[in-house]
């Protein structure tokens, strides 16, 4: 996940590794609940909209219910109204505190995508750190073994692949959510779960393309709705390849790096 408010331009130089979206889903004998935390996020409400028209479950803790609206990517002519549904339950709550975390798995849940973000300022700079680890005691807990979690492209053994101006940033006016970031990597990888690190490119609030690929060169950009896809596969088949794994993505048509700025595609 990238927050900045810099419009970075790159050339597209690397090598991809297509995605195949094809593969066997986790057998389940009735529809799937998936705990998002984060809920109110831009990449999340993409989260949220897609498993719910997968015919699944969302139980949603965020601290800002009332900033829950129906994504601009895939929501089509919906986009931006309250987000009401049968199949959705939002906690207002905090991921920082255990309470708040234990709620969100007082019934049965299946699997998890952790969809943090903020500004350092706001949330502090450890809240990844802290959430992720309150959230795997509580998936250990409660013999959830699956998730998703949105990082970024710049993350762990993926600083390369983020183009050089990021990179300066990383190192300065984002040093301290890198930090954070990578902590939140080790917490992972140390977990134990079934995980799948997802670092996107430049992120975008576009419809999606249904075209993700996996990047082993400098990253582009990729849609949220596309990521959130990436995420939903993650969680929900079971020989999803990349988990375990810390996969880059982005999209084909990503030639440059384009984030955007506007209000509209603010952090989350």
């Amino acid at each position: 996940m990238i927050s900045s408010s810099i419009i970075f331009s790159f050339l597209y130089i690397s090598m991809s590794v297509g995605y195949s979206t094809v593969a066997n889903t986790m057998t389940s004998p009735s529809p799937m609940t998936v705990a998002i935390f984060g809920a109110s996020g831009l990449t999340a409400s993409e989260c949220i909209y897609q498993t719910i028209n997968q015919g699944n479950n969302v139980i949603g803790l965020t601290r800002h219910p009332s900033n829950m609206a129906i994504p601009k990517g895939s929501g089509g002519t919906n986009a931006g109204k309250p987000f009401n549904h049968d199949s959705l339950k939002v906690i207002e709550g905090d991921a920082t505190n255990p309470q708040d975390v234990q709620k969100v798995f007082s019934t049965h849940i299946d699997s998890v995508i952790i969809a943090l973000g903020g500004k350092t300022a706001d949330v502090g700079e450890t809240m990844l750190t802290d959430s992720t680890n309150l959230v795997i005691d509580a998936m250990k807990t409660n013999g959830v073994k699956r998730m998703a979690v949105i990082s970024s492209i710049g993350v762990g053994d993926s600083k390369k692949q983020a183009p050089l101006h990021f990179r300066v940033l990383m190192s300065t006016m984002m040093k301290r959510i890198f930090k954070d970031k990578n902590n939140q990597d080790k917490a992972v990888r140390l977990s134990g779960l079934e995980y799948c690190l997802v670092r996107p490119g430049g992120l975008t609030v576009d419809p999606p393309t249904g075209v993700i690929n996996v990047i082993n060169g400098q990253a582009g950009s990729i849609s949220r709705a596309d990521v959130a896809r990436f995420c939903l596969d993650a969680i929900s088949k079971k020989d999803f390849k990349y988990i375990g794994k810390a996969p880059c993505i982005s999209s084909v048509g990503g030639t440059r790096w384009t984030k955007d700025r506007s209000a509209k595609a603010r952090t989350g």
